[in-house]
């Protein structure tokens, strides 16, 4: 019942292909270039950017501001993990003052 079942094929049916035969160099002929010293093509110049002053001023003014944003947020981040930090450690010593009071009142 749950044994595959195999379809038997005895006779292939369809095309058959013959198998490849094998070249031999003598039946190749060699291919000559039309101009074998021809220069590969120059590829396109590129436009050069070319920075004013007022440019300047500006790319230093967007990356100080860059610098002034991604150190807030890095600060703001660290604050928020040691304030995490005290928190925990003032709920420690609390825990641990009120285990010891309720070990002494037995």
């Amino acid at each position: 019942m749950l044994r595959p079942r195999i379809p038997v094929n005895p006779l292939p049916t369809g095309i058959v292909t013959p198998l490849a035969q094998s070249v031999t160099t003598s039946d190749v002929e060699p291919r000559h270039e039309s101009s074998p010293t021809a220069a590969a093509p120059n590829a396109p110049a590129r436009t050069t950017v070319q920075l004013t002053p007022g440019s300047v001023v500006a790319l230093a003014a967007g990356g100080g501001a860059v610098v002034l944003v991604v150190g807030a947020v890095l600060v703001s981040m660290l604050l928020a993990v040691a304030i995490t930090g005290v928190s925990v450690a003032v709920i420690a010593v609390v825990l641990r003052l009120l285990i010891k009071d309720l070990q002494k009142g037995r």
